[in-house]
């Protein structure tokens, strides 16, 4: 029979039930009391640290004791996209954590199932009916913290900032840190919480932070791995300008200014390792947001096979990159890699017999041998001023970190047009819109195909984690996919992320490329001339041996990289 509701089931409530079993003695009983009173430790990890009975024997007699069943968080699979539906802030205030749900209701492992103002709040705010089962909290804690990413270095900081009055650090503190080694002083505790989300992101090859008010007393911290957006931690609320501030004092920027947006960067050196951030700060109708872009250079220096180019596209893309001349177009949305891609190829191309120069808008890796140059329009060095000085520093290979108007455009035609391989991106869909937009901005389409040697688009897809990967049965809806792409799925093998903690549950671990290649043939590019729609374009393309993006996730699904999921989330048909 169930206790009162208004028990604490981790006093000494705990005590009295495995004294009344004869689980413990009295000399136990006292000893327990007497390290809990002098640690304020919980009772129930006390019981578990002396020996004095194991955890699920603590935990089975308490279950008895209330009416409830217990289970063993350890002993089962907890899906990400349910444990979500709590918000954090609640799963935490109350330590619980949603394990099962159907139509109507939740299952919930509560470390106390007696609260019933978190049953009441439960039902009211999530709408389903709540049944709840005894857990083992710290096994509780250790489980929101996988989904969510919370370790105890965040709590020990947090308490101490949230005991302190925090202020906007001074002007002097403007050195570039080196956070390798983290000290969580009482002098300056904000440096350390900033330190501890860059560290943390770094750790957990994050490439983005976000750190962004939402209401009125939360400031939450994303990280962004493999290209979705996590839940790492909520702030409380008056963090925010102290948090804000210290970010643009690491970045060179004008912390007084809270009106208009801000870009910066900052270096950082981790275990020897040097870290580029570029940080863009937004004034938002509930305050300023940071973005912090993470961008390490040991990532860069890859084969461009690791990338991810199938062995029927690499030779076509060494070829059109060894050419004389020419503008090679790399395409895609933002962080689909684009500049991956560029600075590996730069990095291949790379040697004493070639000039190469870049100017970018910023400069995001530095490469040896390479001349970079940072745009700063401004003062009027744009990327059309940058590549026109190019032509009179007489080099091999140009890269200009984006084709953004008809003036840039002009220039780098002209500069493939005189001999030289000039490497560019452009922001579309797929390669033969390329070809659409450089006409848009206004160049003629016989300047188009005289110049244009080659485009690639390129996405980026989650491949799957190696530590949970499984075989799974071929579906109906999956063989249709591969029957268009003339598959035989009766002797294939396909596979799947289960979802562990070392992938936070998602099935994914790690990111690889995509690719559609368009050489400019001597049928497109007549095809270029006659300014032809983008759809004739492609089923040329096509006929002439482009392979499409989506077919090359396709092909990645068949070599046991990806899932059909995954790549129909992130290439169209």
């Amino acid at each position: 029979m169930k206790r009162a509701a208004d028990k604490s089931i981790t006093g000494n409530f705990l005590s009295d039930i495995l004294y009344e079993k004869g689980l413990i003695t009295e000399e136990q009983l006292e000893r327990i009391l007497k390290i809990q009173k002098d640690t304020n430790r919980d009772l129930q990890k006390v019981i578990i640290d002396l020996d004095i009975l194991k955890k699920d024997e603590m935990m089975l007699a308490l279950a008895d004791e209330i009416g409830e069943k217990y289970v063993n968080l350890n002993d089962i699979t907890i899906d990400p996209t349910i444990v979500v539906l709590i918000p954090e802030e609640m799963a935490r205030r109350h330590q619980l954590i949603a394990i099962d749900k159907d139509e109507k209701k939740l299952t919930i492992a509560m470390a106390n199932p007696l609260d019933v103002f978190a049953h009441d709040e439960l039902k009211i705010r999530l709408g389903y009916d709540i049944e709840s089962v005894l857990s083992y909290g710290k096994d509780i804690d250790k489980a929101l913290d996988l989904v969510f990413g919370v370790t105890d270095e965040w709590d020990q900081v947090i308490g101490k900032i949230e005991n302190m009055q925090i202020t906007v650090l001074k002007e002097e503190e403007r050195e570039r840190p080196d956070i390798s080694a983290i000290t969580e002083s009482e002098e300056a505790p904000v440096i350390s919480l900033v330190n501890l989300v860059i560290l943390r992101a770094v750790k957990e090859k994050a490439s983005d932070i976000h750190i962004e008010p939402f209401g009125e007393d939360t400031l939450k911290v994303r990280y962004r791995i493999d290209g979705i957006l996590h839940d790492v931690m909520s702030l409380p609320r008056k963090l925010q300008l102290s948090v804000v501030s210290r970010i643009k004092i690491m970045s060179d920027l004008d912390i007084a200014e809270k009106r208009l947006p801000q870009d910066g960067r900052i270096q950082v050196n981790i275990a020897g390792r040097n870290i580029n951030i570029r940080v863009s700060i937004l004034p938002a109708v509930t305050g300023e947001s940071a973005v912090l872009r993470i961008l390490d250079p040991s990532s860069i220096l890859l084969e461009l096979d690791s990338l991810g180019f199938s062995p029927d596209i690499l030779p076509d893309y060494l070829s059109l990159i060894k050419k004389p001349n020419g503008i090679i177009l790399v395409t895609g949305p933002t962080g689909s890699g684009k500049s991956t891609t560029l600075y590996t190829t730069l990095n291949l191309l790379n040697s004493t017999e070639k000039k190469i120069m870049t100017i970018e808008d910023p400069v995001e890796y530095r490469l040896k041998g390479i001349s970079q140059v940072q745009a700063k329009p401004k003062i009027g060095l744009t990327f059309a001023a940058g590549l026109r000085s190019f032509l009179r520093q007489d080099p091999d290979i140009m890269l200009v970190g984006e084709i953004r108007d008809k003036e840039t455009a002009e220039i780098a035609v002209q500069a493939a047009l005189t001999g030289h391989i000039v490497l560019s991106t452009l922001h579309t869909n797929d390669a033969p819109s390329s070809v659409i937009r450089l006409i848009d901005m206004g160049i003629e389409p016989f300047l188009i195909s005289s110049s244009v040697v080659g485009i690639i688009a390129q996405r980026l897809v989650r491949t799957i984690c190696l530590k949970c990967k499984k075989k799974i049965k071929i579906t109906s809806d999956v063989k249709k996919i591969l029957d268009e792409y003339e598959i035989d799925s009766n002797e294939l093998i396909l596979y799947k992320g289960e979802g562990c903690p070392y992938c936070k549950e998602t099935g994914y671990k790690g990111r690889i490329a995509i690719f559609e290649l368009m050489v400019i043939t001597d049928n497109i590019r007549d095809l270029i001339s006659k300014n032809v729609t983008t759809g004739k374009l492609r089923e040329t393309a096509i006929k002439e041996g482009m392979c499409q993006l989506r077919e090359d996730g396709i092909k990645k699904v068949c070599e046991g990289l990806t899932t059909i999921e995954e790549v129909l989330r992130v290439a169209s048909a």
